[in-house]
């Protein structure tokens, strides 16, 4: 193989507020990105419109045509059918039924694989990151909503025909909120960015959480994970305990998948672990030890996620290069 075959990789993490592109060349190293945000719940066609400019954009500042280019592997929010690369339902951006796969194979002509962006930052994380050398690696991510995903042996853990580990619309709450998936009581009424954000402006309103007034007000578009590290460090006590309850409650959720599929590993990870992670991976881990049968307590460790930002599109990019990986030549005679 010469230096000019050697193949470059393109992950893109389409996520509920932002999408990115990266460029990895054969080691996985990164040469060139390009972020930009989503437009709340744009119609499918202009979504995908966006998601193909954006990958070209990347791929010019990489200074690379797309015959180059390898493979492209997208994490998408929400189940996906990873067989036929349809992203079935993602709740956050209010698509259902779109032929990712497809659309992106006949316009980049080269190998596409669409999964679930949890499931992609959790094999990112396996392959590069947190959970190396994990047999049974579980990822829980809090943001705009709350994804889960899992890698098992290597491979992400997946149905038939979907995706699977959505714990973010694992019901919690009997009669709880109405969630964006149509269900009550979800774990994201509970625990998600936005429903922290939710009560942290209720909070500010009322005079509770005067540090956070300050910085953003009561502007729920403006109440960000950083900005809640923000109030907490600057001593708005009621900002801190709004964010425990829901940690916990992820805490809850990760017991259960404890019992479930025994994971060596949990990763969590997203914008909230990552503005607090002290916070983040210590409350989930005394909650979920706290949970689980004793013969489990000492079976996992409860992690932040190393690749921050690039975890899912990394992942993402891995798992196409892992999909069409040539054939090992068969051993001489």
């Amino acid at each position: 193989m010469t230096v000019h075959d050697r193949p470059f990789w393109l992950g893109f993490d389409l996520g509920g507020t932002k999408m990115l592109a990266v460029v990895f060349d054969h080691r996985f190293r990164p040469i060139a990105r390009k972020r930009r945000r989503t437009k709340g719940r744009e119609g499918e066609k202009q979504g995908v419109a966006r998601i193909i400019q954006t990958i070209q954009l990347a791929l010019d500042e990489a200074r690379l045509e797309r015959g180059r280019l390898a493979g492209i592997g997208v994490g998408c929010p929400g189940p996906v059918d990873r067989r036929g690369g349809v992203i079935r339902e993602a709740v956050n951006l209010g698509w259902t039924d779109v032929s990712l796969r497809q659309i992106l194979h006949k316009e980049f002509a080269c190998p596409v694989e669409i999964v679930n962006d949890v499931d992609a930052g959790v094999y990112g994380e396996n392959r590069f990151g947190a959970a190396i050398g994990a047999r049974t690696a579980v990822g829980v991510f809090p943001g705009t909503g709350i994804g889960g995903g899992c890698v098992y042996e290597g491979d992400i853990l997946t149905g038939a025909r979907i995706s699977c580990m959505e714990i973010g619309h694992v019901r919690v709450r009997a009669e709880g909120k109405r969630c964006g998936c149509g269900g009550r009581g979800c774990l994201e009424t509970e625990a998600s960015r936005l429903a922290i954000s939710a009560e942290a402006a209720k909070a500010a309103f009322r005079g509770d959480a005067p540090h956070l007034a300050r910085l953003v007000g009561t502007n729920l578009s403006d109440i960000r994970s950083s900005t809640l590290a923000q109030a907490i460090a600057a001593g708005d006590g009621v900002i801190e305990s709004i964010v425990r309850d829901a940690a916990e409650a992820i805490g809850d959720a990760v017991a259960a998948l404890v019992h479930l599929v025994a994971p060596d590993i949990v990763v969590l990870g997203g914008g909230l672990v990552e503005a607090m992670p002290d916070l983040y991976v210590r409350t989930v881990k005394e909650r979920a030890k706290a949970g689980v049968m004793r013969a489990y307590v000492n079976a996992f460790r409860v992690v932040a996620a190393k690749l921050g930002d690039d975890a899912t599109a990394m992942g993402a990019a891995a798992w196409v290069e892992k999909r069409n990986a040539p054939a090992p030549e068969p051993a001489p005679r």
